[in-house]
């Protein structure tokens, strides 16, 4: 199983990446994990336009998913004809949440471009893809996921606050890729996003492996935020690159 990071910036773009994608491949499948603003110019770098074969989204906010309105159009008008639908997997209301960002939502529905699968929180196979999701701790409904395949597994913690269920999720993973917005500070809010210090302590109290952090808003330390992770957890842990692969 192999990740390769499309965008890791949170809340919005910054210098370096763009928001939140993430490309798992296994088998010859490719499974995109969220298509968050400016990820899907990113995706091209490393896959065809319909090389995609499957979508999960974590969550209906911008930075995970608005990138699925310009895939749309790549999709629908490819020079070699409008491909299968594509199947787009996430919570209750991706579907209006994806349609409500055009000007006029489209006639069709955008049904001749994906097949939206709005699922509730569990384990089903997507592909080579064992996926298990936990509603983790975020304003809006949010899924961690964790997927396994060739005997490997992977976490994610899509956007969080502290959250025993993304502990549940993570437990024994061979690599958690977890969202850490910011360094520790009184001025956060809670339930929204974790510190590095509270990514590295979910690391281990799960009994991850290896830590990979993301998510994190261009505006924060990422050299304080590393620290706190690397103090909290014990074994490796890194922050993300744009662009980067990882074999799990």
């Amino acid at each position: 199983m192999r990740l390769t990071v499309i965008g890791c910036a949170g809340t919005f773009p910054g210098p370096d990446s763009p928001c939140s994608g993430y490309l798992v491949e296994h088998d010859g499948f490719r499974l995109v994990v969220d298509l968050g603003a400016g990820s899907l110019g990113q995706l091209q770098r490393h896959i065809g336009l319909l090389e995609v074969d499957a979508v999960y989204v974590s969550h209906l906010h911008a930075d995970h998913c608005i990138d699925l309105v310009a895939y749309s159009y790549a999709r629908r008008y490819h020079p070699d004809g409008v491909p299968p639908t594509l199947p787009v997997y996430g919570p209750k209301g991706l579907a209006a949440r994806i349609r409500a960002a055009f000007e006029e939502p489209p006639s069709n529905g955008l049904l001749d471009v994906y097949d939206f699968r709005e699922v509730p929180t569990g384990t089903r196979q997507i592909g080579p893809f064992t996926v298990t999701s936990a509603q983790v701790n975020h304003p809006v409904e949010c899924h961690g996921l964790r997927i396994e395949a060739g005997g490997r597994s992977l976490a994610y913690s899509g956007d969080t606050g502290e959250s025993a269920a993304l502990v549940d999720l993570a437990t024994g993973v061979d690599l958690l890729l977890c969202e850490a917005s910011w360094a520790d500070g009184p001025s956060h809010p809670p339930d929204i996003h974790l510190s590095g210090r509270q990514a590295g302590e979910h690391a281990q109290r799960a009994g991850v492996s290896r830590l990979l952090l993301t998510h994190l808003v261009p505006t924060s330390d990422a050299a304080c935020v590393l620290a706190e992770a690397q103090a909290a957890f014990p074994g490796p842990a890194e922050l993300v690159r744009c662009g980067a692969s990882y074999d799990v």
